[in-house]
């Protein structure tokens, strides 16, 4: 604790300012110009525009860290990623364009990585941190007072926390309820959201070309300081985005809104407490079963970075019980969404995309629990990699053997109207996709309702399973399905009167 209590008095010491406005108005520029291009616009050659655009702003600020023979072959790369572009903007053009404008920038601006390794792990970070630099080093044109470096650290907690309520009120009616009476159109009526947002994303994604610096395992910069220029801002990055301090303020806010999440779902799956009007539990389950999970994947990937090996965050007494805690509720969270879902498969039948996503979900809470297990037992991330690989290959070679046609048919026939007497009526076109596994379960209904389109269905799945046991065809499964078909219907004579 007084560790953490010095970490977070150490943050609060003020920095020099940093000559940066210039760069800011220039991002700004670029902002405009994004959204005179693409803002309400169709996009095609606005795109290549813009990134010519971006390189040029990056040249203008980074023209002393540049390699000239290495800047030759960047702009080789970046002419050859605009080509398709141009040609025709399309996902795979837009994703040979980015590439080709992060490599470019690589080459130009950072000699020092030679190997593929290094340029791959300062393209991830370039990546990653990049587009939250804008938030932080922004500041740096006040003088960095305590009240304002205070604002920074709340960014990172106050962002992602927007993002998690954002993601329950669509998996929750009555977080959504309690969202809507904030009354935000009082503020839409003077100020277009989605513009601010816009620009927001846009300063977000072309500081970085401003402001180059690559972080690497010993942090150093591409900028080429002057005498009376302060030190890089990389330090202040990883002090405050992701330092102690940020990472206690955010599980302690994170832990909050979990936690009234958790209690909601405790009232209305488990203990069935009335829903809203208008809102079945069908409806409900259905629609909070996937935000969860993408709640849950967020919530991991804030944990293994900011749980770094070695990092001082992992070493503290005070965050490391927190995280237990999100966790163990992240947990509960995959729990309740695979409890919705079933509530939704009940009475809407069973798909190979429903089993899917339960196994998927059943994979997610492995890895929080694998996650949780990298903390407890002091592991690196690539024994958590190679844990969960294991864990993935044995899912999937399971799979691999599981019977899923027969199980569908079988659980939705057993479900249906038709057998149950509740639910929906069974779905005959989707019981003859999934092939003749499907025949003992729709043989099962024509006993009860033998009508047209059941028995040209049966029919139809009859002449394949024949085809199937040809010998080029043959397959145990298939043949399986042989045996128990003619002793089905071997008992089926054998229970008829003698004629």
């Amino acid at each position: 604790m007084t560790s953490l209590a010095s970490m977070i008095a150490a943050d609060l010491q003020p920095n020099r300012a940093s000559p940066i406005p210039a760069k800011i108005g220039l991002a700004l520029a670029l902002a405009a110009l994004a959204d005179w291009l693409f803002y309400g616009e169709r996009i095609g050659l606005s795109l290549p525009l813009f990134a010519i655009a971006m390189v040029c702003a990056s040249m203008l600020f980074n023209h002393a860290a540049l390699d000239r023979r290495r800047a030759v072959t960047g702009a080789v790369i970046l002419v050859a990623g605009l080509v398709p572009a141009v040609e025709e903007l399309n996902s795979l053009s837009f994703l040979i364009l980015l590439a080709a404008l992060l490599i470019a920038l690589l080459l130009a601006t950072n000699p020092e990585t030679t190997g593929l390794a290094d340029r791959l792990r300062a393209l991830r970070n370039f990546i990653l941190l990049g587009p939250f630099r804008f938030f932080l080093e922004a500041l740096q044109v006040f003088n960095m007072s305590a009240f304002t470096r205070g604002i920074a650290l709340w960014l990172l907690p106050a962002a992602l926390g927007t993002v998690f309520v954002a993601l329950f009120a669509a998996a929750n009616p009555v977080i959504e309820q309690w969202v809507l009476l904030l009354n935000p159109k009082l503020i839409l009526d003077y100020v277009s959201l989605p513009r601010l947002l816009f620009w927001t994303m846009m300063l977000a994604l072309v500081w970085p070309f401003i402001d180059v610096r690559w972080r690497r395992r010993t942090i150093a910069t591409t900028d080429i300081a002057e005498p009376d220029e302060p030190p890089a801002l990389a330090p202040v990055i990883s002090a405050q985005f992701l330092g102690p301090s940020t990472i206690l303020r955010s599980l302690i806010l994170f832990n909050l809104l979990f936690a009234a999440q958790s209690i909601l779902d405790g009232l209305y799956l488990w203990g069935h407490v009335a829903l809203p009007a208008n809102m079945t539990y069908a409806a409900y389950a259905h629609r909070g079963a996937y935000p969860l999970i993408a709640t849950a994947l967020l919530a991991a990937a804030f944990v293994l970075v900011a749980m770094r090996p070695d990092g001082p965050a992992e070493k503290s007494n005070v965050i490391r019980p927190l995280v237990y805690l999100w966790v163990g509720q992240n947990v509960l969270l995959v729990a309740s969404s695979i409890f919705r879902l079933d509530l939704y498969v009940d009475i809407y039948m069973l798909t190979y995309w429903r089993i899917a996503a339960f196994i998927w979900m059943g994979l997610v809470a492995l890895g929080l629990i694998l996650i949780t297990a990298r903390i407890v037992l002091v592991r690196s991330n690539r024994w958590l990699v190679a844990a969960n690989l294991i864990a993935l290959t044995i899912v999937l070679y399971g799979c691999s053997l599981m019977n899923f046609d027969a199980f569908i048919a079988d659980y939705n026939a057993a479900h249906s109207r038709e057998v149950s007497g509740k639910g929906m009526s069974i779905d005959t076109g989707y019981l003859a996709r999934l092939g003749p596994q499907a025949l003992p379960a729709i043989e099962r209904i024509m006993r009860i309702r033998a009508d047209g389109t059941l028995v040209g269905c049966h029919d139809r799945l009859v002449d394949t399973q024949r085809l199937d046991m040809a010998w080029r065809a043959w397959g145990f499964r298939s043949w399986r399905l042989q045996r128990r078909l003619e002793a089905e219907a071997r008992g089926a004579s054998g229970g008829q009167p003698a004629g």
